[in-house]
């Protein structure tokens, strides 16, 4: 009997077919979705202010306040920022409502927002509300003003040779500083403190808007509320810092000062030295140069030579009470 081995039929293979996961496109940068959610209107521009009026804002009622009404809330903001050399400040105000935010800027061009654009085009979903395009606004206004602090920092930093110099009392060719030497110095430095100034009344500002904007977004966007509570907490780091340099600006002043006044005392310590000194020799000069008749050391062989000693003995007994008390240190 032989025995046959059963073939087994294969199964056919199937391909396994898996359906693609679809490809999330990230959001693209809508300059016209932008233009919907943002306008800009420069205060001396009577066009723009009719277009703002058109959309229901008037900003003549917050008059640099907040304001509520039931379709905007307008929030002022103090805008410090660097031209060139020059720190400026000015005072922007926002109507913020869910459709759109309304800035009312010194011009159509405002420079300190370009960097928010920027922002805005690298985070598209920014421009999808108008709570995300004032956060981009308020973040680039608080770059800003951290760029200034960093500016008055490095001023105080220029001056540091000359804060140490003064307070020494000496230059590096060992020269004697005095009051009029010290004028540029601290003129500067009063230019610093008020630079330092103007961003603390800014930062005040912009965490006040801030906060009404983390207020209006409430639980609606929770990923925008997280980074608006980011802003918040940059804010106050810059306005921490600005606070540190201006406790540091005015315990530069104070240290100036506090030399200056030291360098005044010892030079009214000098002429009152010097007073008392030749006033005992001056009350000798003084007895001797009165018309009396009879004056006997008129008569005497030696009587200039003896007037002569016992005023310089006069000068030097204070001299040496002045030394031994330690007044001439």
């Amino acid at each position: 009997m032989t025995g046959t081995t059963p073939v087994l039929a294969e199964a056919p293979r199937t391909a396994a077919r898996r359906t693609p996961a679809p490809v999330r496109t990230a959001p693209r940068f809508d300059p016209q979705a932008l233009r919907a959610r943002w306008l800009q209107v420069a205060s001396e521009d009577p066009a723009a202010l009719e277009r703002a009026a058109e959309v229901g804002v008037d900003f003549s009622p917050a008059s640099g306040r907040v304001w509520e009404t039931d379709d905007h809330v307008y929030l002022p903001v103090v805008a410090t920022y660097r031209r060139g050399e020059h720190v400026e400040r000015e005072v922007l105000m926002f109507a913020l409502s869910p459709e759109r935010v309304v800035t009312l800027q010194p011009s159509r061009h405002y420079p300190i927002f370009d960097k928010a654009i920027a922002r805005m085009r690298r985070t598209p979903r920014l421009t999808q509300t108008s709570y995300g395009v004032t956060y981009a606004l308020l973040y680039a206004l608080n770059e800003a003003a951290e760029r200034v602090i960093h500016h008055a920092s490095d001023l105080l930093e220029d001056m540091s040779d000359q804060i140490e110099e003064a307070t020494l009392g000496y230059d590096r060719r060992g020269r004697e500083i005095g009051v009029t030497d010290m004028q540029g110095t601290i003129s500067r430095m009063n230019r610093a403190e008020e630079i330092v100034s103007s961003t603390q009344e800014s930062q005040l500002s912009l965490a006040r808007a801030a906060r009404h904007l983390r207020s209006e977004i409430a639980d609606t966007d929770p990923v925008l509320a997280s980074l608006v509570e980011t802003l918040i907490a940059d804010v106050d780091g810059v306005k921490e810092h600005a606070s540190f340099e201006h406790d540091k600006v005015r315990y530069l002043q104070q240290a100036i000062m506090t030399s200056l006044d030291v360098k005044q005392n010892q030079i009214v310590k000098v002429f009152t030295i010097i007073t008392a000194v030749f006033l005992p020799p001056t009350l000798i000069t003084s007895f001797y140069g009165m018309n009396f008749t009879r004056m006997p050391e008129l008569e005497w062989e030696l009587g200039f030579p003896w007037v002569v000693l016992v005023t310089l003995v006069a000068a030097v007994i204070p001299l040496v009470y002045i030394k031994r008390r330690g007044w001439l240190r």
